[in-house]
């Protein structure tokens, strides 16, 4: 048994890990294409900790009763103790989890990234690096199925690289010695920094670069704290802890502002 399928069958029983071990309805063309023309595109993220509580927020999101709830730890190199924390956040909802590893092998993967992907009703991106994220997406055409399934109305979300990666630009940690920019995926508009209260470093260079129109306007999330767009506009902003608050940090009259969105409370 390889080790990280020991890890987690471990930690909450014998559960499967890896697309070729679920069981994936196939896809209709047809009629993923119909519901593609009447979507609502959705995308909900969180600053860090997209826990239990924004995964059962992500499920209602769905409209199923039962929905399929994918993870995709690219960002993390498929770390199995991140989805050993998938499973456990999923453990006391009504939801069907699955995991799909993009460190993969074709003897073993006998589902293409459609196949799997679109046969899901919600997606959790994990944290991680996310400039690997995206290079790994890029070469694997996940990129452009990730972008079908947001069409679909296959509700996309996560916190960190799982936030950071569906906006057109941010701050990461992703290379050595300082935090830079890394552009992304650009279904969400403008920037974002996840970790805003959590890591030091974050606020003052973010402020930085919008005010000196390095980076495009957008969103600074705490961690617990996080949005949800409706195609780019928001329609919630919600937090799990009192604390923690979302910001919009753009130029005005030539000064950044850090205008607050006060959140609501998820559980």
């Amino acid at each position: 048994m390889k080790r990280r399928e020991f890890v987690v069958r471990s930690a909450v029983g014998s559960v499967a890990l890896g697309a070729g071990h679920l069981p994936f309805p196939s896809v209709n063309s047809e009629s993923t294409a119909r519901a593609a023309r009447s979507a609502t595109r959705k995308i909900l993220i969180a600053g860090g900790n997209f826990d239990t509580a924004f995964i059962r927020y992500m499920a209602s999101l769905t409209g199923k009763p039962r929905p399929r709830i994918c993870y995709l730890p690219t960002a993390s190199a498929d770390n199995p103790y991140g989805t050993v924390g998938f499973y456990q956040s999923c453990a006391p909802l009504q939801v069907e989890p699955h995991v799909q590893e993009s460190f993969i092998a074709s003897t073993e993967q006998p589902k293409g990234w459609d196949e799997v992907f679109l046969s899901m009703d919600g997606i959790v991106c994990s944290g991680g690096n996310t400039l690997n994220q995206q290079a790994i997406w890029k070469a694997q055409g996940i990129d452009e199925v990730l972008r079908q399934a947001w069409d679909r109305g296959i509700v996309l979300g996560g916190a960190s690289a799982g936030s950071l990666c569906w906006f057109e630009e941010g701050t990461t940690d992703s290379r050595p010695k300082e935090l830079s920019i890394v552009k992304c995926l650009g279904l969400l508009k403008g920037s974002h920094s996840p970790h805003y209260d959590a890591e030091p470093g974050r606020r003052p260079l973010y402020q930085k670069l919008i005010a000196s129109g390095q980076m495009k306007p957008g969103y600074a999330c705490d961690n617990d704290a996080g949005i949800y767009f409706e195609d780019n506009e928001v329609k919630r902003v919600v937090h799990t802890r009192a604390e923690a608050k979302v910001y919009y940090v753009s130029v005005v009259d030539g000064k950044v502002v850090e205008k607050v969105m006060e959140p609501e409370l998820i559980s």
